[in-house]
């Protein structure tokens, strides 16, 4: 369990996680789930234009981020499935 919250913490703490990119890219028609896999993907296949596609940035290096994606947007699965869905959340936080 502290491996994955390990893996889980230094894919959020580098600077160009897919999974964290599209999660605050609020465009419309942009994959919603496994978008950082996805955006990873379209990354290494050469993809042109991740901003237009994506509404991110692809990271720098898309080969070293794609594990964390994958591990993340998979624990991310049931919130992204129901998002795709178009069933909404109106969850607030803090103290």
């Amino acid at each position: 369990m502290k491996r994955l919250a390990g893996v889980m913490l230094l894919c959020v703490m580098a600077s160009g996680c897919a999974s964290v990119r599209t999660l605050d890219a609020a465009k419309p028609g942009a994959p919603v789930v496994y978008a950082g896999t996805r955006l990873d993907l379209y990354a290494l296949q050469g993809g042109c234009c991740a901003i237009d596609r994506f509404g991110a940035e692809a990271p720098k290096y898309p080969g070293l981020d794609l594990p964390g994606s994958a591990l993340l947007d998979t624990l991310l699965l049931p919130l992204s499935v129901l998002t795709a869905l178009g069933v909404g959340f109106q969850a607030t936080g803090g103290l």
